[in-house]
């Protein structure tokens, strides 16, 4: 809205304000309500022009801003009645016209067929218009596209009186005005789309800057630009060439300056005819006001027992900074010297932007009408004998086709298969872990781990229903372990208590690999005893509670070394090598305690994201109370390190929530597109 036309529309508010609180109060339809306005107006803005003589307003520029102004005065339960009232006389019109009414489809159809698209309109009440959209939609784009322009009096009081209804709440503003070629060559917003209104301009003019098209057109630049890449896709049809624009933008002092002045300015003004004291001057920016001023010589410094004080130098000065910020502002930057510009860039009062545009031009092609070029020769234009005047989409043999459908490796089952591999090349073989139903005499009575241990409660572990329980155990093993854990032995006194092998034959979902460890150390020991190292990863679970670090099931890697003397230092030495061949090299070793192993040690590595030492492995020697009930030679030591396949993997891959990992609530599009290698290693 123009600056007169808002001057028009507060007189009109200050003077005329009870004509519009009676309009919105009032629940008239969309058309006579634009009537009733272009009648008040009309008669209201000769007494305006009387009082303004000079002012350039139309009887239309006030009617429209009037209008907008009393709708947004409506009541919110009146909106709606407004709008079905509109509707209703739509579907009156229509029905008068009758059946020649989709015969003669014209722009104006197109825009109210756009408008009211997703409008719920009742089809058996409203006949006529379930007949017109029906119709409309049988067009396709294009066809709507070409339907002709048209301006019938009637049928515009009618559109502007929907696009009113079905948008009360907001803002219409008035449209800039165009010089009379303009609108020649530019169609209202809404008539024709843009690419169509730059082969419009085109035809009337030779050439257009998309920069200063956009200006005078008031859109972003980049819809312009948008519109011409869309034209070049048609061969010939138009011609570019690059066009550079450089200017300069005021940073927020800059903008600060040209309201209030210069700082040196503001010290010249504060010092005054008479001086003052430098402890007296307290301005913004004071500092730097005063070194400016200082330097150009327009107040000087003089020191006294009393104290400094700053005293004019000259009688007056001129703000050259703030006027030459002006100048650039409204963009005059011609009429600033070159010295200036340094000065302002050098003090960040400015910035240099550069702006790329195009220069457009018809093409040796051109045309205004846009025709979609076909993709297929079909029989039907070669027997019809169309396709001698029909466009043809060219055959681009450089495109890529289109990629089949392929499976995608999910970033734990790469990291997994990394680890894997690190223990194959280390001497390892894999356990077999088909079993996620476990007895709790493997999963735990085989581990030394007591009956009473809160581990085992239901709050920490998944107890199966059925089968609820097994019966199947090597029974010499199991009065072992029945003894080791009530009375003791092998240099242990035991836990002291009455074991129960009801507790022991209950299933659960394993909480962790070392039971098929255990199975396999105890297959081991029942033949001539061999050295051995072996690994597992896969499933376990346990009833956690659920958040960003802890899933009821995720992956455990394990692995087991059994050899004859075998020591502290040489588990620590093998931790090394594995983690040194996951990229891992800062470790440090902590005491800390397990049921099965002792001594037990907590892994430790340096992680330079987050700063700080992190967690990321559990282990130790397996208890001679676990090992000899087994059968296993007693100078036979096995050392065990577990530690989860999860947090490496949400390392390595950025990933902050492991729900986002693994579980029901993956986005399938991580999946996709995560990479298909990490490059974190040499």
């Amino acid at each position: 809205m123009s600056g007169e036309e808002r001057t028009a529309l507060n007189w009109f508010r200050d003077n005329h304000y009870k004509n519009l609180e009676k309009l919105a109060a009032e629940e008239l339809s969309s058309v006579k309500y634009h009537s009733i306005i272009s009648e008040l107006c009309t008669k209201k803005l000769e007494e305006f022009l009387d009082k303004n003589p000079s002012a350039n307003v139309t009887a239309e520029d006030l009617i429209d801003a009037v209008a907008a102004e009393a709708r947004r005065m409506v009541p919110n339960e009146v909106k709606q009645k407004l709008i079905d009232e509109t509707v209703k006389h739509l579907n009156d019109y229509f029905d008068k016209l009758g059946p020649r009414r989709f015969e003669q489809a014209t722009s104006l159809d197109r825009l109210l067929y756009t408008q009211l698209k997703e409008y719920p309109v009742d089809s058996k009440k409203f006949l006529a218009i379930n007949r017109w959209r029906s119709y409309l939609a049988s067009f396709t784009p294009d066809q709507l596209q070409k339907l002709p322009l048209v301006k019938s009096p009637e049928v515009s009081t009618l559109v502007k009186a929907v696009l009113e209804a079905s948008r009360p709440q907001e803002k219409q503003e008035v449209k800039q005005k165009m010089t009379p070629k303009e609108a020649e060559t530019v169609q209202v917003e809404g008539e024709v789309d843009l690419p169509q209104q730059l082969l419009n301009l085109l035809d009337k003019e030779s050439e257009f800057d998309s920069i200063q098209l956009a200006t005078k057109l008031n859109i972003a630049h980049q819809k312009v630009i948008g519109a011409v890449k869309s034209l070049l896709t048609h061969e010939g049809l138009i011609d570019t060439s690059d066009v550079v624009v450089k200017d300069f933008e005021l940073s927020k002092e800059g903008k600060e300056i040209t309201a209030t002045g210069s700082h040196e300015f503001n010290v010249f003004q504060a010092v005054g005819k008479d001086g003052i004291d430098q402890a007296g001057l307290k301005i913004p920016n004071a500092k730097v006001g005063m070194s400016k001023a200082m330097a150009n010589g327009w107040v000087a410094l003089e020191k006294s027992e009393k104290g400094n004080r700053l005293v004019r130098k000259v009688a007056e000065v001129k703000d050259d900074v703030q006027h030459d910020l002006k100048l650039v502002l409204e963009g005059k930057v011609n009429q600033v010297s070159a010295d200036s510009i340094q000065q302002l860039k050098k003090r960040k009062l400015i910035s240099e932007t550069t702006t790329k545009g195009l220069k457009v031009k018809k093409g040796p092609n051109f045309k205004t009408t846009l025709e979609k070029p076909e993709l297929d020769l079909t029989a039907e234009m070669l027997s019809s004998g169309t396709w001698q005047t029909k466009t043809f989409k060219k055959y681009n043999f450089d495109a890529l086709g289109v990629l089949p459908a392929s499976g995608h490796f999910h970033p734990l089952l790469k990291v997994r298969s990394e680890f894997r591999q690190i223990f194959l090349e280390m001497g390892f073989s894999e356990m077999p872990t088909n079993r996620y139903v476990e007895s709790s005499f493997w999963n735990f009575d085989a581990l030394f781990q007591p009956q009473q241990h809160p581990a085992r409660d239901a709050h920490d572990t998944f107890f199966i229903s059925d089968p609820a329980i097994s019966t199947k155990f090597p029974e010499d093993y199991l009065q072992k372990v029945k003894d080791v854990h009530s009375k003791g032995g092998y240099g242990s006194i035991g836990y002291e208590y009455d074991w129960k092998v009801e507790e022991a034959q209950k299933n659960v979902l394993r909480t962790h690999t070392t039971a098929v460890s255990a199975r396999q150390l105890h297959l081991l020991a029942q033949n001539e005893f061999k050295p051995a190292k072996m690994f597992s990863i896969d499933r376990v679970f346990r009833n956690e509670t659920l958040d960003a670090t802890h899933l009821a099931e995720f992956h455990q890697v394990e692995g087991v070394v059994a050899e004859r003397n075998l020591s502290l230092g040489h588990v620590i030495g093998l931790f090394t090598e594995f983690f040194r061949k996951c990229g891992i090299e800062n470790l440090r070793f902590k005491p800390t305690y397990n049921p099965y192993t002792e001594p037990s040690m907590e892994i430790f590595a340096y992680h330079e994201g987050f700063k700080k030492w992190v967690e990321i492995g559990n282990s130790g020697l397996f208890r001679p109370e676990m090992l000899l009930p087994m059968g296993l030679p007693p100078d036979v030591n096995v050392a065990g390190f577990g530690l989860s396949l999860e947090r490496p993997t949400m390392i390595r891959y950025g990933i902050s929530n492991i729900r986002e990992l693994f579980g029901p609530k993956v986005n399938l599009e991580m999946i996709y597109k995560n990479p298909i290698c990490r490059l974190d290693k040499e």
